[in-house]
């Protein structure tokens, strides 16, 4: 078993959970968060992204959708273990049960490569489960209007990223490019979209967490 520190919670994971990484602790700090607010975490792993919300507004609801029975039963012992009440589903995300529009929040931490791009990191990063296009839909439907959805994910693949949510009413509202250091090029991006938002597109740079 693993243990990471996050302010005054603590996150734990056994073999065979996806870590705690830069991304969700980038995709923890960048997304807007206020107190009060319903949150879902779609792939929610561990829980560690419902963790870090929870250090940075008071009164959340908390929940998390993963299909990984291992991940579900950590996830819900982690809340269990730092006194945070909430609700882990153990089903597809694609499919999820949750009523249309129960969210100001949603977001996720999503599968990076497409099938048959040639790259993999694992299953938890390829999208043999779960495409983007699949996340971004399923997003759409559990964010409210004027909600928000953010997510992580690859800079190569940005165009993909901008498109497909604004094919399902997602409109793209700020993009954070993050690197190791100003010498080297972006890894990591991270985007937060508005449902049936505006356009208008804030683009920051940072370096990673």
């Amino acid at each position: 078993m693993k243990t990471e520190q996050l302010g005054s919670y603590k996150l734990s994971w056994p073999q065979g959970v996806f870590p705690l990484g830069g991304d969700s602790l980038a995709l923890g700090k960048f997304a807007t968060i206020k107190p009060r607010w319903r949150v879902c975490d779609l792939g929610t792993g561990s829980g560690a992204l419902l963790l870090l919300l929870a250090r940075r507004a008071e009164e959340l609801s908390l929940t998390g959708v993963e299909l990984d029975p291992l991940s579900v039963h950590t996830a819900r012992n982690n809340l269990l273990e730092n006194s945070l009440s909430g609700e882990i589903l153990e089903e597809d995300l694609r499919s999820v049960t949750l009523p249309a529009g129960s969210f100001d929040l949603v977001l996720s931490n999503p599968p990076y490569f497409p099938i048959a791009s040639g790259k993999s990191a694992g299953s938890a990063r390829s999208e043999e489960a779960c495409t983007l296009e699949e996340l971004c839909a399923a997003a759409a439907r559990l964010v409210k209007n004027g909600g928000r959805f953010a997510l992580c994910h690859r800079p190569e693949r940005l165009t993909d990223v901008l498109c497909t949510l604004r094919s399902h009413s997602l409109e793209p509202k700020r993009l954070k490019l993050l690197s190791h250091s100003p010498a080297h090029p972006p890894s990591l991006i991270l985007v937060e979209a508005l449902r049936q938002g505006k356009p208008g597109l804030a683009v920051e740079i940072g370096p990673m967490v």
